[in-house]
């Protein structure tokens, strides 16, 4: 594991975001891929000892767990925006659109497994983060669309 990698991984909001994430893709993995092998995740970031209970999911869920992590670490933006609102998409698009799937499946169904003030935090600062990136949208730009 790189050092750079460690650094930024175990700082305070990325451990959160991150143990967030594998919650997630647990969820998601249970429910619609519960016919699949699943297994406790093996990454860098259960290595540098990010989350306090480590995922079980299968091979393709893994996969797109370590590519988050990553993306989470390097995360160019401090305070890291919303994806959904950044003006810099650094995931893949095949990635970006599996973990939209992962969120639609698995958001409300964490209400009922623990997250439930997370759900109220990111739905509040969500519509803070809509409202800030519609008012960043020049007027001319908006009437065009």
């Amino acid at each position: 594991m790189e050092e750079r990698f460690a650094q930024r991984i175990t700082r305070e909001e990325a451990v959160s975001d991150t143990r967030l994430l594998g919650d997630f893709c647990a969820i998601y993995c249970r429910g619609r891929h519960a016919g699949r092998d699943r297994r406790a995740l093996a990454s860098d970031g259960v290595a540098a000892g990010v989350y306090s209970r480590v995922p079980k999911v299968c091979d393709e869920c893994a996969e797109l767990l370590r590519y988050a992590e990553k993306r989470r670490a390097y995360c160019p933006k401090d305070p890291k925006p919303f994806c959904s609102y950044c003006d810099t998409h650094c995931y893949r698009a095949d990635m970006r659109e599996s973990m939209r799937e992962v969120m639609r499946y698995a958001g409300p169904r964490s209400m009922f497994r623990g997250h439930a003030i997370d759900g109220l935090r990111h739905l509040i600062e969500g519509r803070r983060a809509a409202a800030k990136a519609k008012a960043a949208v020049p007027d001319s730009e908006e009437r065009s669309r």
